[in-house]
């Protein structure tokens, strides 16, 4: 059976939209939507607060935040099958230690207030960071969230460690009927001066499409049905994807794990796409 797609919520209108976002995924990829809700209501055993919230009128919250969520997925949809669950657990433990019975997870950006669209939770960037699955990271703007560009973005670096996350992206853009943007980012060594023949910029440049059309493909065999197209762009990688990400339904980026610790690396330029991309994050862990 199909791993299904877990989407982690918590009523607020964030995770609203995650949810609804998921639920068209889930249809899209022909899968079973499980919602999740985590509270740690557990907590308030044996630590009754003083303002008469006590651990049944939590868990109860937590009850009815998990139905509400699955009644509005029943609403959306009439073929996924959808499942609800709530665990006794803080919210970011709970999805990263639920994320190896996923075939992904979905949660939503928490920003505040005027940013909202720009800041990232430290929920959904602890998710993201730690889960075994792909987390996507629900955010953007109307556009993209019902796929009216019908394009996947997909950020690669050195051929070896982008093959997860290029694979996702075309299997991502099967389901959706959508193509393929390969970005790659390539700058000058500052210590080159610009004018100077020994640069070769040209030679760069051919460096840089040689990586693309070798990181592709694998994939590109697999999938001829999909158009792919290429872009490699002078500048900061930072740049050059959120840029792409403008008009794009999905963002598809790698993430290294770490030697000696739990987790992924997930660096700066990752941190910059899932904090201010203008579109939906999927970030992909290295096999």
């Amino acid at each position: 059976m199909d791993k299904p797609l877990i989407v982690g919520v918590d009523g607020s209108d964030p995770s609203l939209r995650a949810l609804d976002w998921a639920v068209d995924e889930a249809a899209a990829r022909g899968v079973p939507l499980h919602v999740v809700h985590a509270s740690r209501w557990e907590w308030y055993e044996g630590h009754e607060p003083s303002f008469d919230i006590n651990r049944t009128s939590v868990q109860a919250l937590s009850d009815h935040i998990a139905a509400s969520a699955v009644e509005r997925a029943l609403h959306r949809t009439t073929i996924v099958k959808v499942t609800g669950e709530v665990l006794p657990e803080d919210p970011a433990v709970a999805l990263a230690l639920i994320s190896p019975e996923a075939c992904a997870l979905v949660v939503g950006s928490r920003g505040r207030g005027e940013l909202a669209e720009l800041l990232l939770g430290s929920i959904s960037l602890s998710v993201a960071a730690h889960a075994t699955s792909p987390v996507f990271v629900v955010r953007g703007g109307e556009k993209s969230l019902r796929g009216g560009f019908r394009t996947i973005v997909v950020g690669v670096d050195a051929p070896q460690e982008a093959d997860g996350a290029v694979e996702f992206a075309f299997r991502e853009a099967a389901a959706r009927d959508a193509a393929v943007t390969v970005v790659h980012a390539w700058r000058r060594p500052a210590r080159e001066i610009p004018d100077s023949p020994s640069t070769a910029p040209d030679d760069r440049q051919r460096r840089a499409t040689e990586l693309v059309e070798q990181a592709v493909r694998d994939a590109g065999a697999a999938h001829p049905e999909i158009t792919v197209r290429r872009e490699t762009v002078e500048g900061h990688a930072r740049t050059a994807l959120l840029a792409a990400s403008r008009d794009a339904d999905l963002l598809v980026i790698g993430a290294r794990r770490r030697r000696g610790h739990v987790g992924m690396q997930l660096g700066s330029v990752n941190h910059a796409l899932l904090h201010h991309s203008a579109c939906p994050v999927a970030v992909v862990p290295h096999v």
